[in-house]
């Protein structure tokens, strides 16, 4: 069974960069989409980023694009997001789980999440 494990979020001021990290276990990531979502209060959750199992392709939110970047090191079963700018707005929860990637939304078939790493832009 898939296991993913968020962490790296934080408190960090506006303009500010943090770097996320998901970290998997129960299987190996190389043959899938991962992909990074984030779910602020009072909205739904939305995909931000996704990453092919090679890390050849990659897609981004346009709120994001620009700023964020994603990137897989399977030998370490890990992906990450370096997020730069970072905004108020980008303050939520984030949460990596296998990907589509063009749809940007969340694999139907992979339905596992970890518990998320909170994120909080804020001067």
């Amino acid at each position: 069974q898939l296991k993913l494990v968020e962490s790296g979020g934080g408190l960090v001021q506006p303009g500010g960069s943090l770097r996320l990290s998901c970290a998997a276990s129960g299987i190996t990531l190389d043959y899938l989409s991962i992909g990074w979502f984030r779910q602020a209060p009072g909205k739904e959750r939305e995909g931000m980023s996704c990453i092919s199992s090679s890390g050849g392709r990659t897609n981004y939110a346009d709120s994001v694009k620009g700023r964020f970047t994603i990137s897989r090191d399977n030998a370490k079963n890990t992906v990450y997001l370096q997020m730069n700018s970072l905004k108020p707005a980008d303050t939520a929860v984030y949460y990596c789980a296998a990907c589509l990637i063009r749809a940007l939304k969340a694999h139907p078939s992979y339905d596992y999440w970890g518990q998320g790493t909170q994120v909080t832009v804020s001067s």
